[in-house]
């Protein structure tokens, strides 16, 4: 059998490459009836991957490369309290080899972010924040065709929370995740991971997450940072020799990399990002390098004068 391996995308279970401001993994609040909206094209690529902890090439698939554009929502209900929602078009295909390119819709991801303290400690600005929501696909996408495939077609839970500090422009924000993700039904009545299973239903192991990022910034409009981002399934097993990877497999990423974003002049609210993201380790995981780039406008609704 030819050899694979799944890239995990930039959507839910790896946001540290997403270079929007006031998102899940950073320490800023959107204001009160402000909402901020874009979209942000991204581009990773990999011909090296860990087979296990046993990084190799693999000539059957070559170069598998993923395109993908992000639409991203953030509304400010109260200053404390925003809401999220983005949905990524996908885009995803190997350079060697006859499996057959995908693209489409993935998921729709939904979460609440609730700041719920606010206040100087020691000179520092400390504020910590709390994160709820959940993903569904939005398209019946096939999910057991790694590693081409758009996403694991799971329901998720997601919890995030952070705390965030900041000294004149110098911050730091660190933060931690969890999701919970529902089986998964596939197109077989029988599959082996390391037992035999005589089902179609998929049980995928949870994942825990941790996200790292310092830098400077001019409130959520200049913002450069570096980022290192952790990712660990709880569970799952190993990409055994001359097989296949499979929804269930053991996947462990560690990427480094840098964000930016800058206000465009005389536009009032439009800002650019920019994001670039290399994979340092990993297990099962594709050696994956992913750049980011793209446009938000930021927009405030006040009250109509009486």
């Amino acid at each position: 059998m030819k050899k694979i391996i799944y890239i995990l995308f930039l959507c839910l279970f790896a946001k540290a490459g997403t270079g929007f401001a006031q998102t899940d993994v950073d320490g800023l609040m959107m204001a009160k009836r402000n909402l901020c909206g874009g979209f942000m094209y991204g581009y990773s690529s990999w011909n090296q991957y860990w087979e296990g902890t046993f990084l190799r090439k693999n000539g059957n698939i070559g170069t598998v490369s993923s395109q993908s554009v992000m639409a991203v929502a953030n509304y400010g209900i109260t200053d404390n309290l925003n809401v999220i929602a983005m949905a990524p078009w996908i885009s995803n295909k190997a350079s060697a080899g006859t499996l057959i390119g995908q693209s489409g819709i993935q998921d729709l991801t939904l979460l609440l972010k609730y700041q719920f303290l606010s206040k100087t400690i020691m000179g520092l600005d400390v504020s910590m924040v709390a994160l709820g929501g959940g993903s569904m696909p939005l398209t019946n996408y096939v999910a057991d065709y790694l590693p081409l495939s758009l996403g694991m077609h799971s329901k998720n839970a997601f919890g995030r929370l952070m705390i965030d500090a900041q000294k004149g422009h110098w911050y730091g924000t660190a933060s931690a995740s969890y999701v919970l993700r529902s089986n998964v039904n596939i197109d077989r009545t029988a599959y082996y991971t390391t037992e035999m299973i005589y089902s179609n239903q998929v049980a995928l192991p949870e994942v825990f997450g941790f996200n790292l990022r310092a830098g400077w910034r001019d409130g959520a409009d200049l913002v450069a940072e570096i980022v290192f981002d952790q990712m660990n399934t709880l569970g799952g097993f190993d990409i055994r020799k001359n097989d296949m990877p499979f929804l269930s497999n053991k996947m462990e990423a560690s990427r480094l990399g840098v964000n930016f974003k800058l206000p465009v002049p005389k536009t009032n609210g439009l800002s650019v990002m920019a994001t670039g993201m290399f994979t340092l380790a990993g297990r099962n995981m594709g050696k994956a390098n992913m750049i980011s780039g793209g446009l938000v406008y930021q927009a405030m609704f006040n009250k109509k004068d009486k």
